[in-house]
């Protein structure tokens, strides 16, 4: 699997064609581009690109002008297609070649939901898992045999290709691609501005940071997951924060499933591997204090819910963010 270096600066190229939804379009550009501004956050140069110079339909019944052409996938670090058409048609050659040529050269490649078939086709996903939409997965599969179809994967991450299912599941594979890009802290804050709906369950790691629930008719229940997620180092169970937001366990439970869309345990797990990747990101304590902080009790523990969450140790996942971050500051300054 390919690494790459941390960038202050990466280019984005967003491919649209004719018919094309516009709410598949939006996800990348609002993850990489209105809202990811601010101190720290890379500039991403967001720009929508499509192989023809005429006004694109959409679904929606407006049309839309690209300014730029495929040309613009040829010198991108991140080349994305947000969705194909509906009927899985075969992509046309130029769009092809310029995927191949923008993976042979090293840039990322993205097919969120549908955005799986042309990657498909020009072999980018060949001997490699890859998620879609789980109504078009048995045609992926089908039409792709040298491609291992994850049907229950929210997305996929092969490095340099990334593979999502279906439109929310575009945000979650965006937020992940943000985070390896820009830390934690960042993400969260994207996230936060999106209103993002909680941890969502699949095949996949999906530990992406969520803001809390907000619910302004009903504060305490708000405020008893926040004061939680501030004393992540003590023990916490359903009773006592049902009593804490004033609810019976029943009318807990209900309510947080309904608000969290997970249980209460896997939300708390969630939220400690959150805080423990922070830490490690930021600072220089020792995985034993980690795992403190973190509420996960001992080292060997924050070890085994972060190997089965991340496929990799807690320093190992130190040294790569930090190894990212040395790179980022070199080519900053060269």
């Amino acid at each position: 699997m390919r690494t790459f270096a941390r960038q202050d600066r990466y280019k984005v190229a967003v491919i649209a064609f004719d018919g094309i939804t516009p709410f598949h379009l939006s996800v990348p550009c609002l993850v990489f581009g209105s809202l990811c501004t601010g101190p720290g956050a890379p500039v991403f140069d967001v720009r929508v690109c499509a192989g023809a110079d005429v006004p694109l339909s959409t679904s929606a019944g407006f049309d839309i002008v690209v300014k730029h052409d495929l040309s613009a996938v040829d010198a991108a670090d991140i080349v994305i297609m947000p969705t194909w058409h509906d009927d899985c048609r075969e992509a046309p050659h130029a769009l092809l070649e310029a995927l191949r040529g923008a993976h042979a050269r090293g840039a990322r490649i993205m097919g969120l939901c549908l955005g799986a078939f042309p990657l498909a086709q020009a072999g980018l996903l060949d001997g490699k898992s890859a998620s879609t939409h789980w109504a078009y997965a048995a045609t992926l599969s089908e039409r792709y045999p040298k491609v291992r179809v994850d049907r229950d994967a929210l997305y996929v991450d092969e490095g340099d290709v990334l593979t999502s299912a279906g439109v929310a599941a575009g945000l979650d594979c965006c937020l992940h691609l943000l985070r390896q890009l820009c830390g934690a802290e960042i993400a969260n804050q994207i996230a936060r501005r999106l209103v993002i709906a909680p941890q969502r369950q699949g095949g996949q790691a999906q530990f992406i940071e969520r803001p809390l629930p907000v619910s302004g008719s009903d504060h305490r229940f708000s405020e008893a997951l926040r004061w939680v997620a501030h004393r992540l180092e003590q023990a916490h169970s359903i009773d006592s924060l049902a009593q804490r937001a004033a609810m019976s366990r029943r009318n807990f439970t209900r309510h947080f499933r309904q608000a969290t869309g997970t249980s209460f345990k896997q939300w708390l797990l969630n939220e400690r591997l959150s805080h423990a990747q922070r830490m490690l990101e930021t600072s220089d304590a020792s995985v034993e204090v980690v795992a403190q902080k973190a509420g996960f009790g001992s080292a060997l523990s924050l070890r085994q819910h972060f190997r089965t969450a991340f496929q990799t140790s807690p320093m190992a996942y130190r040294k790569s963010f930090r190894s990212n971050a040395q790179a980022e500051a070199a080519h900053s300054t060269a």
